[in-house]
């Protein structure tokens, strides 16, 4: 993360984003496919199976990553081999940011489900982080859903409403206000963000 200083004088947080030329690899439509969308890649693969190479022999790139988008309609001009760039962002955007999580393991109910401790003296017994009770009398099970200890992170997170900060063609680089999930060297999805009035 950086900061920019906006032209009003307000300092912001900044997280900086690669972001490499998208090829399109392959246009799904309606009467091939049964719905309509743009799979795209991006980053180069040193070698790909024979069944992805001949997948992307037609966009002429060796994509590391492909991804595939649905749309209500396709752009116009928009073909196997066509390049979608920095371009379709500018400063003011607003945007949803989609990543994986960080991945924290197995991890306690304290931890995970910010839970409090029992207390430690007066007839504790030591099981201060222990989760306690998590059963009924009936129905005699469990329910779906019930807090408790199991994996944290490494789930698909959505960060809404960020702003596009910063926009350089030349060096491939989107700023976006704000955190994004993941780690460092991370996938992560840009969209235009939606508001739901």
């Amino acid at each position: 993360m950086t900061s920019v200083i906006a032209e009003n004088g307000v300092v912001s947080a900044v997280t900086l984003l690669v972001a490499g030329d998208n090829t399109v690899t392959q246009v799904k439509t309606n009467e091939t496919d049964g719905y309509t969308a743009v799979q795209v890649g991006t980053e180069n693969a040193k070698k790909l199976g024979k069944q992805l190479a001949g997948h992307a022999k037609k966009s002429k790139v060796m994509p590391k990553i492909i991804k595939e988008f649905r749309v209500q309609e396709l752009p116009e001009g928009l073909e196997v081999g066509s390049t979608i760039n920095l371009e379709a962002f500018s400063v003011g955007d607003e945007v949803d940011v989609i990543g994986t999580s960080k991945g924290k393991g197995f991890a306690g109910t304290i931890k995970r489900h910010n839970f409090h401790r029992q207390r430690k003296t007066h007839g504790g017994k030591g099981n201060t982080r222990k989760p306690g009770s998590i059963g009924s009398m009936y129905p005699q099970h469990i329910l779906k859903g019930r807090k408790m200890a199991g994996q944290m992170g490494q789930v698909r997170v959505t960060v809404k409403n960020l702003r596009v900060a910063l926009v350089d063609p030349e060096r491939k680089v989107i700023g976006v206000t704000g955190a994004v999930p993941g780690p460092k060297k991370g996938v992560i999805i840009l969209k235009e963000a939606v508001h739901h009035g």
